[in-house]
């Protein structure tokens, strides 16, 4: 699954590409909302793990630009904060799903080989 991560936290984001590749995934990360969409312009991800709070935008527009602008399938969209699944999926519906910080791996994991099995 090619994932695109978008995270202000560096360390962060830089770890869970880290994780991703060890789990045979492709990872790319940025850093800014900006960064995100210039990316998914060049690049087809399945998979977009979005923070909702970024230095330049919000998660969620982030997120409202990944499905406008999609080729063909939209990419599964998963919420990435420190808020609660509540505060999260209230932003417009625009994400499959939510994770808090710090993340579950275990989650996560189940999360993306999901759609692998349909």
């Amino acid at each position: 699954m090619n994932v695109l991560i978008v995270d202000d936290n560096q360390a962060a984001a830089d770890l869970l590409q880290e994780l991703l590749v060890l789990q045979d995934h492709t990872a790319c990360c940025t850093y800014t909302g900006q960064q995100a969409l210039d990316m998914a312009a060049r690049e087809n991800f399945d998979c977009a793990l979005v923070d909702l709070t970024l230095p330049d935008f919000p998660g969620t527009e982030v997120a409202r630009q990944l499905r406008a602008g999609a080729r063909g399938e939209p990419p599964l969209l998963v919420a990435i904060s420190g808020f609660s699944a509540d505060e999260a999926t209230s932003a417009a519906g625009l994400f499959d799903h939510h994770l808090q910080k710090p993340i579950d791996f275990d989650l996560l994991d189940r999360i993306l080989a999901r759609p692998l099995a349909g």
